[in-house]
């Protein structure tokens, strides 16, 4: 059974940082690409960052600069440091897992910038 475990969310006030991390089991993690997605009230889900198998890193022009995706594949974990956080950051943050044809989420975790 796969599982992705977000963690790490949480309410935060502007120009602070948070890291999230999500722990994956029940795949061969170093082979997926992970990457990370938010979605915030009345929005779409989009892509924040995604990182491939060889390390790769790609970001949304929004996050650039001031999010950093990283993973070790010793302990099946991918992270997301957030610097820099604004309220527009504000969302549920997802981890995804992704090869060929197979796709994992996680269950999401809140955060939330806010004075």
């Amino acid at each position: 059974q796969v599982q992705l475990v977000e963690s790490g969310g949480g309410l935060v006030q502007p120009g602070g940082s948070l890291r999230l991390s999500c722990a994956a089991s029940g795949i061969i993690f170093r082979l997926y690409v992970m990457g990370w997605y938010r979605q915030a009230p009345g929005k779409q889900r989009e892509l924040v960052a995604g990182i491939t198998s060889g390390g790769s890193t790609n970001y949304a022009d929004s996050v650039e600069g001031r999010f950093t995706i990283s993973r070790d594949n010793a302990k099946n974990t991918v992270y997301l440091q957030m610097n820099s956080l604004k309220p527009e950051d504000t969302a549920v943050y997802y981890c995804n897992a992704a090869l060929f044809r197979a796709d994992y989420w996680g269950q999401g975790t809140q955060v939330t910038v806010s004075s």
